[in-house]
């Protein structure tokens, strides 16, 4: 097979580990970046099950553990600051994490670390994003918001949960395939707060009535991450534009009000905060991923949200098969590896296909049900239902029983083993 020319729209962590795999394959790999640098930027995030398989096959495992964060588990208080639950990370290296895995990392880190392994082998644009495409023959034409045009085998759009490549694939008369969770709001910062003589690297939630949980975790020794969490029907925060930072600090300062424990604090915080982030949480679910030469990975695809502990994890595992069956279909720029498929064309579709044949099983199992329950409905809103679930969560935690990671989490695939591509790997 010919050398591919590949546009990747979107340098997130699905963009740039499926500029891994395909770079690594000597393909020509272009990835756009509509921001003017990489944006290393986020808080914490983890790998689960295959995720951490995957991360393992792109030989990141020692650089990863370099950048690991160093948290320990996560505690349940109430409002006096009582420790009611304590839930440690599974260290063990077998059977399902817990809350907090053994591969925690801030999410700039993993997304500079994977560009780093790729940027000689790819050719990365920053600044710039597509304005429009048209799918030829045997090619997509693309036209690019600085004005220059180009023309690709395969384009794949990898820019998020509210991907423009989606929106541009299914056409103006086909409704966005991304569904919100009814009200329920994350907003994520961090506070400048030295660490103290005798203080743990664990995470600590709190639940305050009227659906309402805050969550602080620390990463190094001068700052923490806060998470202000909320199932709300706020007008202000529904009628917000996103990006308009101050409105959506705004509106999260007036839910939170009152909240308890250290919420006031926490609050005087978010006022000087210049990184704040608000996501309304909500899945990405299409019947198919791809359209004739064009594809979506990661959430731009099939986002999960962060109720299912699974959106990076899926990134990654979705990415390494999307690789696996180009690879599988087209083979290598050498021309090795070709299973099937008599040109590129051939190949190209074949290796489309298969990947959604591959990978919908497992994301049918991470999504199953999270749209219809978030986690929050099932959240107590008065403080006596509070005290309930605190004793519970007590007595599960005193049992050494992994409800968070069986019950909450989806990392659990069952029936599921990850494809081995002696190509890339």
């Amino acid at each position: 097979m010919a050398q591919l020319k590949v546009l990747i729209s979107g340098a997130g962590i699905a963009g740039n580990a499926l500029a891994f795999w395909l770079a690594k394959l000597g393909h020509d790999v272009t990835v756009i970046e509509r921001f003017p640098s990489l944006r290393a930027t986020g808080l914490q995030l983890d790998l689960r099950g295959h995720g951490i398989d995957v991360m393992k096959r792109m030989g990141l495992e020692q650089a990863f553990r370099s950048k690991s964060a160093p948290e320990n588990g996560v505690q349940m208080v109430d409002s006096s600051g009582r420790r009611r639950a304590y839930f440690p990370a599974n260290k063990s290296g077998k059977g399902l994490q817990a809350f907090t895995t053994d591969y925690e990392i801030m999410r700039g880190d993993l997304c500079r670390l994977i560009y780093d392994a790729t940027r000689d082998r790819a050719k990365y644009i920053f600044g710039t994003a597509i304005e429009s495409f048209e799918e030829k023959d045997s090619s997509v034409e693309v036209w690019f918001t600085d004005g220059k045009t180009d023309r690709f085998d395969i384009l794949v759009g990898a820019d998020g949960q509210g991907s423009r490549t989606r929106r541009m694939m299914l056409g103006p008369d086909t409704p966005d395939a991304f569904f919100p969770f009814n009200g329920v709001y994350i907003g994520y910062f961090t506070i400048p707060r030295p660490i103290k003589e005798g203080e743990e690297y664990i995470a600590t939630s709190y639940m305050a009535p009227g659906k309402r949980g805050i969550m602080i975790r620390r990463q190094n020794p001068n700052e923490i991450q806060a998470y202000l969490m909320c199932k709300t029907e706020s007008e202000r925060l529904k009628a917000a534009r996103r990006g308009d930072v101050k409105e959506e600090k705004e509106a999260m300062a007036e839910i939170f009000q009152g909240a308890g424990w250290q919420t006031e604090d926490i609050l005087q915080s978010l006022k000087a905060d210049n990184d704040f982030y608000c996501e309304r949480l909500g899945l990405v679910k299409l019947e198919s991923w791809s359209h004739g030469r064009v594809v979506l990975v990661g959430d731009a695809a099939y986002c999960p949200s962060a109720a299912t502990g699974m959106g990076t994890t899926s990134s990654m595992v979705g990415a390494y098969i999307l690789a696996g069956e180009i690879a599988r279909c087209c083979g290598r720029a050498d021309g090795k590896g070709a299973e099937r498929g008599a040109d590129n064309k051939d190949g190209i579709t074949a290796a489309l296909k298969a990947y959604e044949q591959k990978f919908q099983p497992f994301m049918k199992q991470v999504q199953e049900g999270i749209l219809e329950d978030a986690g929050f409905n099932m959240l107590p809103s008065t403080s006596f239902g509070i005290a309930i679930l605190n004793f519970l969560m007590g007595v599960v935690s005193l049992l050494r029983l992994n409800v968070i990671g069986e019950r909450l989490l989806r990392e659990k695939i069952i029936g599921w083993d990850l494809p081995e591509y002696e190509e890339i790997v």
